[in-house]
This record gives C-alpha cells, structure tokens and sequence, in this order.
C-alpha cells in the first residue's frame, strides 16, 4: 500500500453528487411546481409581529392570490376524494 507523500498530500476534487435515477419525474415534478406556482413569495406582506387586526384586506387578497394555484389543487384533490369511491359505489350497485 503506497502512502504518497504525507507531509504535503494532494488532494482530489472529491465526490460528486449522485444524479437521479428518475430524471423524468424530477422534470415531471418541477414543471408541475412551476405552473401551479410560478409567483415568488411575497415577503414584503409577511411580518410575524404583526396581530393579526392590522392585515389589510390588500394584502390578504395578495396572499390569497399567491396561494391560489395550491387552492385549487387542494379542492380538486378533496372533489376526486369524495367523488371516486361515490361514482365506484353507484356502478357498483346500480350495475344497469
């Protein structure tokens, strides 16, 4: 085993981070993000020494306008939810 020279070692540009293994879902998954939220944070609007008494209805409107791809998202995930296993139940009963 061959050491090298110890008192002034040579160093290697060392490891590299491992690449996905799935770089179809990782772009799959980004431009999903991208177009349900393409706006930066508003961070202007959040100031958490604030009461909440002293947010303006604008600002709300903004946050609100900022999360609006996410809230969207979130009722078709609650309406896909309910519906699936309730148009499941009426094909499966009401087999006409």
């Amino acid at each position: 085993m061959e050491l090298g020279n110890i008192s002034k070692p040579t160093y290697g540009p060392g490891p590299e981070a491992p690449g996905s293994s799935t770089p179809g879902v990782v772009t799959m998954a980004h431009g999903f993000l991208r177009l349900v939220q393409p706006n930066p944070l508003p961070i202007g609007l959040i100031n958490f020494g604030q009461s909440e008494s002293e947010f303006r209805q604008e600002d709300i409107r903004e946050l609100l306008l900022y999360e609006l791809g996410f809230l969207v998202c979130a009722a078709i995930g609650v309406l896909l939810i309910i519906l699936v296993p309730l148009l499941g139940c009426c094909f499966c009963c009401c087999r006409c």
